[in-house]
């Protein structure tokens, strides 16, 4: 028997290093409106090492109801091969979002890699990656 029993996660934050070009990308991309955004304040004194000011970041909500979020946090660089984040993914609901996401990611100047079939998973995947190279992934189940 598990320890703790839990539906699933609640939020997932990500550090940036520039919280203006970090949030335009994924306005851009996602259009989620943001539940908190204090990333106005960031440059205030002490707005960074507040948790009541959410670090200066912002929180969006997801149409799933989970939270999503940006913290900016200095100069240092992604890397997935380190411990840590090796990649984010969103849902999608089907194989075709995923063309329509491509088209727009291109469309966008967004560059992205090509839709791969996990047909052995059950889900294909269309990456790429933000302003600070993380790696983000759309994920559609194959029916």
């Amino acid at each position: 028997m598990a320890l703790v029993q839990s539906s699933g996660f609640a939020h997932v934050r990500l550090t940036v290093t520039d919280i203006a070009r970090s949030k335009a990308f994924y306005d851009r991309v996602f259009g989620w409106p943001a539940a908190i955004d204090t990333s106005d304040q960031v440059d205030e004194p002490g707005v960074r090492e507040s948790p009541e000011k959410f670090y200066g970041g912002v929180i969006y909500q997801t149409p799933q109801g989970t939270l999503f979020g940006l913290r900016p946090v200095g100069s240092d660089s992604f890397d997935s091969g380190r411990t840590g984040l090796d990649h984010v993914s969103f849902t999608v609901d089907s194989r075709a979002d995923l063309d329509r996401a491509a088209s727009a990611l291109s469309d966008a100047g967004i560059e992205h890699g090509g839709i791969h079939d996990m047909t052995d998973a059950g889900m294909a995947i269309l990456s790429f990656q933000d302003p600070d190279d993380i790696n983000v992934e759309l994920t559609a189940v194959l029916s």
